[in-house]
């Protein structure tokens, strides 16, 4: 109540000053603890912890996505290390046909390196826009790092099992048979 008021009120005996000072205290107190037991919104700062969060789960993406990159670099890295230390030179007049997806490749090789390929002791490997010659263990490596770079790898055991009820068991076709 404004001064002029009370001063009425007191004048006409409506209030009495014990009252007056009650009702002020209560106002008072009511003014001291309503911003305790409310919370005041501030939507401004909510929406920035928002953003904030937003770009922290942005930010720990594109790092994962970094370490991703980085670690495929190493892996293809490290293939090519393998590759190139580990290739055996390719030379000779005889023709080895194998499947690259769905291209037909030729490389020329001796009979003892044909021989090999054919039963899977060499593995032919791709590097780059070339391939190379790997012995079967480093082959099986590369795969196991990047399969895709491995382009042929014959298995060992097929040439070594036959199956028992083939009535052809006996006609073996030879591996090196030229068309």
């Amino acid at each position: 109540m404004s001064n002029a008021l009370k001063e009425q009120l007191l004048k006409a005996g409506l209030a009495d000053a014990k009252k007056l000072k009650a009702v002020k205290k209560q106002q008072h107190q009511q003014r001291v603890q309503a911003p305790k037991n409310q919370k005041v919104v501030n939507e401004a700062s909510i929406l920035a912890e928002q953003r904030r969060q937003e770009q922290v789960a942005r930010d720990q993406e594109l790092n994962r996505q970094k370490q991703a990159e980085l670690q495929k670099k190493a892996i293809a890295a490290q293939v090519k290390q393998l590759i190139e230390t580990n290739q055996i030179k390719m030379s000779g007049e005889v023709a080895f046909n194998f499947t690259d997806g769905k291209l037909v490749k030729r490389l020329y090789v001796n009979d003892k390196l044909h021989s090999e390929l054919t039963r899977g002791l060499l593995a032919i490997a791709r590097l780059g826009e070339h391939y190379a010659l790997v012995p079967a263990q480093i082959a099986e490596k590369i795969q196991q790092r990047q399969p895709e770079s491995i382009v042929l790898l014959n298995s060992r055991h097929e040439h070594q099992v036959a199956a028992e009820d083939d009535p052809y068991a006996a006609y073996q076709i030879p591996d090196d048979l030229m068309w």
